[in-house]
């Protein structure tokens, strides 16, 4: 009862860990690749309609960027898992002996004594299935991926990619140059970045306001540097 407790556990916070994941993935590429864009385009053109045309067709292509990488991750995850166990249960088949070794030597390494270990051996290898599993989490350390994995994640990733790009593009909706826009626009987007990077510091266990600025810094110098070459090429 209380083993079964505790995988529940395990299992959601895996689950939540692996949403944050991809949250943070697509946020933050979300909120720098069109807060760069469109203040680069903020020095080269006038026409705020053309920046949020082309802001807009760059969140579309990013986030579908963004949330197929996410999907091959996934796939890849779930393949190597499958083709591990294909390989636990060959070996279970045609090396038992080896096998069962390996068992005896992980229950040894949690200090049982030999004859708790030969009788804890035995009772996990009536199951091979079980046995596999075993095998799998505890020698290889890899857990099962849930199936859906790869769908889930590039519909987080897309889809948080879309709602932290639209954060640097809305200001463009609302004014009449590129450059009214693009001031607005840096002063929510920093703050937004400020305030990402600080929970996702928090969160990973850095110190919140080192990784908070460091967020805010990066992304003020891709538009900087964006908005500069632009100015260039126009000069």
């Amino acid at each position: 009862m209380d083993t079964h407790l505790h995988h529940t556990h395990t299992e959601q916070h895996l689950t939540s860990s692996e949403i944050l994941t991809d949250i943070v993935i697509g946020m933050s590429d979300g909120l720098t690749v069109p807060f760069a864009l469109a203040a680069g385009l903020s020095g080269a053109v006038k026409d705020v309609h053309l920046i949020v045309i082309a802001g807009i067709a760059e969140i579309a292509a990013g986030s579908i960027a963004m949330g197929l990488g996410g999907y091959l991750a996934g796939k890849t995850e779930q393949d190597h898992y499958n083709s591990e166990l294909k390989r636990e249960y060959d070996e279970i088949e045609n090396l038992p002996d080896v096998e069962r070794e390996e068992v005896r030597v992980f229950f040894e390494g949690l200090g049982l004594s030999p004859s708790v270990q030969d009788q804890a051996v035995e009772e996990l290898v009536k199951d091979k299935d079980r046995w596999a599993d075993f095998m799998m989490k505890h020698e290889l350390g890899l857990e099962k991926p849930d199936p859906k994995r790869a769908r889930k994640s590039a519909f987080n990733i897309g889809l948080s990619y879309i709602v932290g790009g639209l954060i640097p593009l809305s200001p463009y909706f609302f004014v009449a140059d590129g450059i009214s826009g693009l001031k607005i626009s840096a002063g929510v987007t920093l703050l937004c970045l400020f305030i990402f990077g600080y929970f996702k510091s928090k969160l990973t266990g850095m110190p919140p306001f080192q990784g908070a600025l460091k967020v805010a810094l990066i992304g003020a110098l891709a538009a900087g540097c964006a908005f500069g070459i632009a100015k260039l090429i126009e000069g």
